[in-house]
């Protein structure tokens, strides 16, 4: 029985059997037999296979591990439980951010602590994207009616719409660069999510609660485990929903 999840995937991002051969340094018919076959790949080329397509391997493979095995696996990609955002070390998020060289994404409603109190956080994020890396930035949208009731449920009001357009102010000089895009959302939240790579602190939200009295997890991808991949699949869910904040780049 054929690979369909992965004969797709190679073909929406252009890849042929002979160019993921190439890239892995294995013979091309062992690629076609992953295809055709549905041969799973040893797990170092199923995790680098799974970069090159951005998908999970659970969803290429969903049979590689079995489901016990994959939640085991799952647990070591918790690096930390912090109880609250602010016990998130302060140097913490500029180092992931300075180890990060592919992808960079933040979900978030505003966002607004990471640029009001490091200085050096908007400035990186331009140095990475202008070395290549892809930074997809998604905040609330101010006239959203999920913006509005998160503020109402916070105990702000329509400081919340305040709050976002003070942060995006800070973004203003990523605003011409191709390899960033900053957008609105107006999903309801149940993390903010903060991506390095193959690294993630996710901020869980409570009803009522403001985000930096919500606690914190430290994720570090594994491969054939699905907690990290979950939440890249949330992530681009409401990236399927955006718009742009400036149109006009």
């Amino acid at each position: 029985m054929p690979n369909d999840r992965l004969r797709s995937r190679m073909l929406t991002k252009g890849l042929t059997p002979g160019a993921l051969a190439e890239r892995l340094g294995v013979d091309p018919k062992t690629v076609e037999r992953w295809i055709t076959q549905d041969r799973n790949p040893y797990p170092r080329y199923r995790h680098t296979i799974a970069e090159l397509l951005d998908e999970s391997e659970s969803y290429l493979w969903p049979d590689a591990l079995p489901a016990q095995r994959a939640a085991q696996v799952s647990q070591s990609e918790v690096v930390h439980i912090y109880p609250r955002r602010g016990a998130v070390p302060t140097d913490l998020w500029q180092q992931l951010l300075e180890k990060a060289t592919r992808q960079i994404g933040v979900l978030v409603y505003g966002g607004l602590f990471l640029p009001e109190f490091n200085h050096r956080w908007v400035p990186t994020l331009r140095e990475k994207a202008l070395a290549g890396a892809q930074v997809e930035l998604l905040f609330g949208d101010p006239d959203g009616k999920h913006i509005a009731e998160r503020g109402n449920d916070e105990g702000i009001g329509a400081a919340m719409s305040s709050k976002i357009l003070n942060a995006l102010a800070f973004y203003e000089e990523l605003r011409d660069l191709d390899t960033v895009g900053i957008y609105y959302h107006d999903t309801i939240l149940y993390n903010s999510i903060y991506r390095f790579d193959d690294e993630m602190l996710v901020n869980t939200h409570l009803y009522g609660t403001p985000a930096a009295y919500a606690p914190v997890l430290h994720l570090r991808r594994i491969g054939g485990a699905e907690l990290f991949d979950n939440y890249v699949a949330s992530f681009k869910q409401v990236l399927g929903k955006k718009r742009a904040v400036w149109p006009e780049h």
